[in-house]
């Protein structure tokens, strides 16, 4: 543009009032507006989202980006328009949102199960009882496991490593990690009583379905180890222990003091 021609641009604005301007820059706007594709603006958004989804590897977040998604999809349908992509995103939309509110809910539960003490009574009702005398063997060491029980009374004793399973306790539940579903060792019954049993197979089906009893299984089977884990611990720790007075120290190679009785 030519100076000329920029003076008379400058002389043309200058002798309007703020009124005229404003309407006049209004106009243009609008104009300029009514021209521009905002359809083509909410798809290419709606695809950039769509393509962060698949970057996601969690489901919660992973939902919430495809719902915004979906929001744009929707505002590209109405205003393209193209009705099969507005009514496709209108049904994804709120099968989102359950999905969201499902997978929280679940999450809040999995947490409460992890942050509190679980008991058996709810689990009973699933649950076979039967009765063992004194002196009667549950199961032995390496025997098939099929199920588990829930001590209602009397006392039950782990013969391998001489620990006692109260009333209120569960056992018989390591058979089911343990390869080839084998009893990792023998229990006999110490004391008449009543014990509450359930299968694996209803374990299982209890584990996928409820995550309270998820976590509590899980809770559980560690809890045992680390018992059985600090058992052996302070067996190692009592024979380590000298027998009689300490003498005084020989030196001597490792060998030597590896096969030196304990």
């Amino acid at each position: 543009m030519h100076l000329a021609d920029l003076l008379n641009v400058y002389h043309t604005y200058a002798s309007t009032s703020l009124a005229q301007l404003y309407n006049l820059l209004h106009e243009r706007a609008v104009n300029e507006l009514s021209g521009f594709n905002f359809a083509a603006i909410f798809a290419f958004i709606a695809a950039g989202f769509s393509i962060v989804t698949y970057y996601m590897k969690t489901m919660v977040p992973l939902r919430i980006v495809d719902i915004i998604a979906s929001l744009f999809f929707l505002a590209y349908g109405y205003f393209y328009p193209s009705y099969p992509t507005f009514v496709l995103c209108l049904c994804i939309l709120p099968i989102n949102f359950y999905r969201l509110i499902e997978m929280r809910r679940l999450i809040r539960q999995v947490r409460h199960s992890a942050n509190t003490d679980q008991s058996m009574d709810w689990l009973k009702p699933f649950m076979t009882k039967r009765t063992y005398k004194k002196g009667k063997i549950v199961f032995r060491k390496n025997d098939r496991a099929y199920e588990m029980y829930y001590v209602v009374t009397g006392k039950f004793l782990v013969t391998e490593i001489g620990a006692t399973i109260p009333a209120g306790q569960v056992f018989g539940e390591l058979g089911m990690l343990a390869p080839d579903n084998r009893r990792t060792s023998s229990v006999e019954c110490v004391e008449p009583g009543v014990v509450l049993t359930i299968t694996y197979d209803e374990v299982q089906e209890l584990y996928f379905q409820n995550p309270t009893f998820g976590f509590y299984f899980q809770r559980l089977a560690t809890e045992r180890l680390l018992q059985n884990q600090a058992r052996l611990e302070a067996r190692l720790a009592t024979r380590e222990l000298p027998a009689g007075p300490a003498l005084a120290p020989e030196r001597s190679s490792p060998i030597k003091r590896a096969m030196c009785p304990s």
